[in-house]
This record gives structure tokens, C-alpha cells and sequence, in this order.
């Protein structure tokens, strides 16, 4: 969050900065020079806006669900099977009810996924792979997560992303097969997932 709110104002600062430079210091045969460079300071200062929800997500994220740290995860940049709609990369993740069943989430959008990308696909750098062998998540694979790499000593998180089920739960049915409880899904609630609460006499939802 801190990051992208220095972002922002770096962004808007450097226009302002070069407008000032052009209108008080030069003459309008100079504008343009600085034309490419107003417009890619404006362009990176709206793009800076579009990480705010992302950001107040992985909050929400962080302040309901701990961190956890996982070797070998499965993961691919292929669409996967048994997901719906758009998907730039994806992680298979132990449900917390079932640990044998691996369930997937997924990059729903290529914003800021370059760097995951290129260690996702099927010919990365052996060297490349290696940096994503172990992640850090906080989340529950049946509704959202949020995914890391480890920093270089291995002590902290770094290049955190938001990843979401796709597999069709939309409905709530995937939900209480997926032994996801009352529970389980009032935490969903509190990071922005409004799944039908399951029928847990049933196995359907209510």
C-alpha cells in the first residue's frame, strides 16, 4: 500500500515537474520533447490508481487469513482445465477441509504478473523456476488467496499477487463440496467473497 501511494505521487510529481520545466523555462518549439514524456508520466499515474484495489484486497487478505509457507506447489501459465473465464497463470493449493485435494487459483487479470510469468512458463530458466519452488499464501484455495515469492534470505514476502477461484463455485455447490463450513465462508465475506452459504445437513446449498 505504502508503495504504490509513493508511486502515485512520484508519477504526478514528474508530470507536474515536467510541465513547470516546459511552460516556464522553454519555448513552445520545445514541446515536442516533452510531449512522450507528459503522456507516459499520466498514463503511469492512472495505471498506479488501478493497483489501489488490488492493494485493499491483499489487506483484507492479511488481516483474516496467516501466512503460510509451501514447497513445491504445482503451477502452470497453460489455461487450466477446471477453470472458467480468464486466467494469466495458476496455482494448485491443498484444501484446508481435504489436504489431498489440490484446488486451483489463478491470475484473473495480467496486471503486473510479468515477473510470475516468466518463471511459470513451461520453458523457464531452471534458475528462474527455482525462485517460485517455495512460496509464501495466505487464503483459502475454495474462495481466494494471496500469493508470494520469498525474498532472497527467505524471511520475508515479496511480490505479492492476488489470485481467485475460477472452478464454477460461483453458485455455492462447489462450496460445501469442497467441505467449506459456515465458517469458512463468513472469512471469505470479510475479504470481498459472497458465496450461498452451504446446507451442511445436506451437502447443498440453502
Amino acid at each position: 500500500m505504502v508503495m504504490n501511494i509513493v508511486g502515485l505521487i512520484g508519477w504526478l510529481a514528474a508530470w507536474i515537474g515536467l510541465l513547470a520545466v516546459l511552460v516556464v523555462f522553454l519555448s513552445p518549439g520545445f514541446a515536442f520533447l516533452f510531449v512522450p514524456f507528459l503522456i507516459y508520466s499520466l498514463y503511469r499515474a492512472v495505471l498506479q490508481l488501478r493497483y489501489f484495489p488490488a492493494a485493499f484486497r491483499m489487506r483484507r487478505i492479511l488481516q483474516t487469513y496467516p501466512w503460510q509457507i509451501l514447497r513445491g506447489v504445482p503451477s502452470g501459465l497453460t489455461k487450466h482445465p477446471e477453470v472458467i473465464g480468464r486466467q494469466y497463470g495458476w496455482f494448485e493449493l491443498p484444501n484446508p477441509a481435504r489436504p489431498e485435494q489440490r484446488l486451483p487459483l489463478v491470475f484473473p487479470q495480467h496486471l503486473r504478473t510479468e515477473w510470475w510469468s516468466r518463471r511459470l512458463a513451461l520453458r523457464a530458466k531452471p534458475e528462474l523456476k527455482a525462485q517460485i519452488e517455495v512460496v509464501w499464501f495466505a487464503g483459502d484455495p475454495r474462495f481466494i488467496g494471496l500469493i508470494a515469492a520469498p525474498t532472497p534470505n527467505g524471511e520475508a514476502p515479496r511480490r505479492l499477487h492476488v489470485l481467485q477461484q475460477q472452478s464454477g463455485a460461483d453458485d455455492g455447490r462447489c462450496f460445501a463440496d469442497w467441505g467449506a463450513t459456515p465458517e469458512d465462508i463468513e472469512r471469505g465475506r470479510r475479504v470481498g467473497i459472497h458465496p450461498a452459504q452451504p446446507d451442511t445437513r445436506r451437502g447443498k446449498t440453502s
